[in-house]
């Protein structure tokens, strides 16, 4: 069974770190762009960070730039989402996801929001 497993989530103050791991079973994440996104209550779904699956360059929203590290352990078929300077805006269910097309990028994936498998989401909520 294909699946990813979120955890990580969770409140924290303005100004805060949370870091958000995504483990993937059943497939490896080796030859897919990966990439998070969020939707924050009455807000639409949006691109967070892509990771591309070959040289492991990264795509960011303006949002989170400089503020959040997007990574992947091919050791542990796991990805990663440091999240730094957390703001109440960074409110949000945030869901990774990885793409198998070859034709893609990172910033294909994050700005056409595609994703082959999608987790079931963790929340994060940032107080002010």
């Amino acid at each position: 069974q294909l699946q990813f497993v979120e955890s990580g989530g969770g409140l924290v103050h303005t100004g805060g770190s949370l870091r958000l791991s995504c483990a993937a079973s059943g497939f490896t994440l080796d030859y897919y762009t990966i990439g998070w996104f969020r939707q924050g209550p009455g807000k639409e779904y949006e691109e967070v960070a892509c990771l591309n699956s070959d040289d492991d360059s990264a795509y960011y929203a303006d949002s989170v730039k400089g503020r959040f590290t997007v990574s992947r352990d091919k050791a542990r078929n796991t990805i990663w989402l440091q999240m730094d300077a957390l703001k109440p805006e960074d409110t949000a269910t945030y869901y990774c996801a990885a793409d198998g097309s070859p034709f893609t990028t990172a910033q294909r994936m994050c700005l056409t929001l595609r994703g082959d498998y999608r987790g079931q989401g963790t929340q994060v909520t940032v107080s002010s």
